[in-house]
């Protein structure tokens, strides 16, 4: 299982085009809150996989 994740694979996991980009969107907020400033950066469009777990409140399993 990968560490990061991405919005289209949000989007391959169910989540609409735009719930999966706001997803990120959030998750680079609290990176960059958590004081990693590498998430600062619009053309950075993965993050760690725990971040998107916390924020929909369930678990990403994800067979590979």
């Amino acid at each position: 299982m990968k560490n990061t994740i991405s919005s289209k694979d949000l989007e391959f996991l169910g989540f609409k085009h735009h719930q999966a980009v706001t997803i990120i969107r959030q998750a680079k907020i609290i990176m960059v809150n958590k004081g990693y400033p590498y998430y600062n950066n619009k053309r950075i469009g993965v993050v760690p996989r725990h971040i998107v777990e916390e924020i929909i409140g369930i678990p990403l399993n994800q067979e590979e």
